[in-house]
């Protein structure tokens, strides 16, 4: 299975490269600038590759698209374009990793098939590349709760809800979805943040999120766990 992953030097990606697979290619900016067609085209033309694992794209600090939009759109919407552009010219799959920031985060419970909204900029940039990505007929996308591990706070939110999974547990669910069409949502139980991380880290202390922050993007996932068993 031959994978290329944009975004080489990311945190999903680290987790990717602890399974030392010969046939991943981690490509970092300086290798793939998905914001340059001629970047992509050269890497797309001299990579031997069936799947593509888009998940360049600027995160945090999420006050960074507020304070520059355009930036946020030339790498989440406008990269991504370009990248699913260069995967239908090529005839390679996409599997895009968007997230749980899509929906709205008032009720919770979210399904795949529940409107999306999103609450801030970052949300509405990776909305704007899964619209891109819609457009090639062999994608998936996997709106993803992940959270970082090891967990880099002394601290978590016990007022802000998702349905977090670990970062090293996502790369093997990925592996075993890529073959699937469509969107999928992809995370754990619904809970607070700081419940979640107590878990792995009990001495972990609960902190109130102000109240612009309090969300609740608790999914459904219970498409993504049917199709998991049956692979």
């Amino acid at each position: 299975m031959k994978i290329l992953f944009t975004g080489g030097d990311g945190h999903l990606n680290s987790k990717f490269k602890e399974l030392n697979d010969s046939e991943f290619i981690f490509l970092n900016k300086q290798e793939l600038d998905i914001t340059n067609p001629k970047s992509i085209q050269k890497v797309f033309e001299s990579h031997d590759f069936d799947y593509v694992i888009h998940s360049a794209a600027l995160t945090r600090p999420m006050s960074l698209h507020d304070e520059k939009p355009e930036l946020s759109i030339d790498v989440n919407i406008i990269g991504t374009s370009l990248i699913t552009k260069a995967c239908i010219k090529h005839n390679k799959k996409i599997i895009y990793i968007s997230t749980d920031y899509v929906y709205e985060g008032i009720f919770g419970n979210y399904t795949e098939e529940k409107g999306t909204k999103p609450f801030n900029k970052y949300g509405w940039s990776k909305l704007g590349g899964e619209c891109a990505v819609q457009l090639h007929d062999n994608h998936l996308i996997i709106r993803l709760a992940m959270v970082e591990y090891p967990f880099p706070y002394d601290s978590a939110f016990d007022n802000v809800y998702k349905s977090c999974i670990w970062s090293d547990e996502v790369p093997q669910k990925i592996l075993k979805l890529i073959d699937q069409v469509g969107t999928l949502n992809l995370g754990g139980n619904p809970q607070s943040i700081y419940h979640f991380a107590k878990e792995r880290y009990p001495n972990l202390k609960p902190i109130q999120a102000s109240k612009e922050l309090v969300k609740n993007t608790t999914l459904i996932t219970t498409k993504v766990e049917s199709l998991l068993k049956k692979l």
